[in-house]
């Protein structure tokens, strides 16, 4: 399997500069089981990262206020597992909504 990695970085704004959004995609090879990542940031509201996690990965309104506590105190959650496959739309669709997702090969 090809596993196509996306990094983003999010924009940040000083007093002289605004660097913009970049996406960076870094080819690998694998055949493990995967997981997708949210990292916590200082925009995103809990609502909205909850909203998301019960649209997007199907999570129980529960299991989402868990993990956006988990996310908020770590910097980072583990929050879905699976293949690459179904993790990809899913991490796409978490960007698109201004949350910085990633997909990370599992390690047990």
């Amino acid at each position: 399997m090809i596993l196509f990695l996306r990094y983003r970085m999010k924009a940040v704004q000083s007093h002289t500069e605004t660097k913009q959004w970049e996406d960076t995609d870094v080819l690998t090879t694998t055949g493990e089981t995967c997981t997708l990542i949210i990292w916590n940031d200082e925009v995103n509201t809990f609502e909205w990262v909850i909203e998301t996690l019960i649209k997007i990965c199907g999570h129980t309104e529960q299991q989402a206020e868990q993990c956006s506590m988990i996310i908020h105190t770590k910097g980072k959650y583990a929050v879905k597992e699976g293949s690459y496959d179904i993790l990809k739309p899913q991490c796409d669709a978490i960007t698109e909504r201004g949350i910085n997702a990633t997909i990370e090969v599992f390690e047990s």
